[in-house]
């Protein structure tokens, strides 16, 4: 049975010029030292289904520097089950411990098969999962980020009796499980909002495939170019939260959604007198290994 996280809390977040509006920041990140905020979510269910059926090893996808995959390298080495990564680029096969998460993953026992990024984008094709179960033999596959539909049951989790008071919920999104999850647990009355982190219309397709109310949007004006692209304005950002409300915030996800909030505010989008919940879903692993780009592109870094 998976680990018990801690209770995820929510708090205050201070604003300058708070327009008639409250916003707190629900702590997922908080939840679990290493498979934190919404990756715990996705993973729960999954991982009490691949104990259920016996299978003894894992695998999945990600990119080099995944939340994902570190937090299935370390929920497996926790419980017991052997990893394997798909990973995204062979250019980094030889750099793993250049690298904050692989290395991380794979002092966790994470075996890996690093592939061209040409093969990756056909890595659901039934040809090419018939040939990583030849290789690996028998495992349970998790998806790419984690996202199915045991993932959105664990997702449903994240909002509490205590979060019905809120007006507005807002959430990064990544593959769209955790929207999906939140939407279905939210209440009728309130509005969630999803942020994505990339570029692209087709989430909001595969999102209709899971949620069953029609109370949610995507707000696509804060991916600041796609997917870990990041500038600037957005690390400024991002390390004045940390010192005003002393909160750390991922550049991929939750950096982006709650620049996107503060804009949001600053501008009378959101009605007067209500209360804004946002989700940090975690993440925050992958700043080291993001910091290790911006100082090769004489960026500042994520303090």
């Amino acid at each position: 049975m998976i680990f018990k996280p801690e209770n995820s809390v929510n708090q205050k977040v201070l604003l300058a010029d708070n327009m008639g509006v409250e916003l707190y920041l629900k702590r997922e990140d908080k939840i679990h030292p290493f498979v934190s905020g919404n990756k715990y979510r996705k993973l729960k269910y999954n991982l009490i289904e691949a104990e259920k059926l016996g299978f003894k090893t894992l695998l999945t996808f990600g990119g080099a520097f995944s939340n994902h995959i570190a937090a299935v390298a370390s929920a497996g080495n926790a419980l017991g089950f052997k990893t394997v990564g798909i990973i995204r680029g062979e250019e980094v096969e030889d750099k793993i411990y250049d690298n904050a998460t692989l290395s991380f993953a794979k002092d966790c026992g994470m075996q890996f098969k690093f592939v061209s990024r040409d093969v990756y984008r056909d890595k659901t094709s039934e040809s090419f999962v018939h040939s990583l179960e030849q290789e690996f033999n028998d495992f349970y596959l998790i998806p790419e980020g984690g996202t199915n539909g045991l993932a959105i049951k664990g997702c449903e989790e994240i909002l509490t009796p205590n979060d019905k008071h809120f007006d507005y919920i807002c959430c990064s999104v990544g593959t769209g499980g955790t929207i999906s999850g939140i939407v279905n647990c939210s209440k009728p009355s309130q509005q969630v909002f999803g942020f994505p982190a990339l570029k692209g219309g087709f989430l909001q397709q595969d999102i209709s495939k899971f949620v069953i109310q029609n109370n949610w949007k995507l707000i696509g004006n804060y991916h600041f170019g796609g997917y870990a692209k990041i500038n600037e304005e957005l690390i400024s950002f991002i390390n004045r939260f940390k010192k005003m409300q002393g909160i750390p915030l991922d550049p991929v996800y939750t950096g982006k959604m709650m620049f996107g909030i503060f804009d949001l505010i600053q501008k009378g989008y959101f009605k007067k007198n209500s209360k804004i919940l946002a989700i940090h879903t975690g993440g925050l692993q992958g700043v080291s290994g993001m910091n290790t780009v911006l100082k090769k592109k004489n960026l500042s870094i994520i303090e």
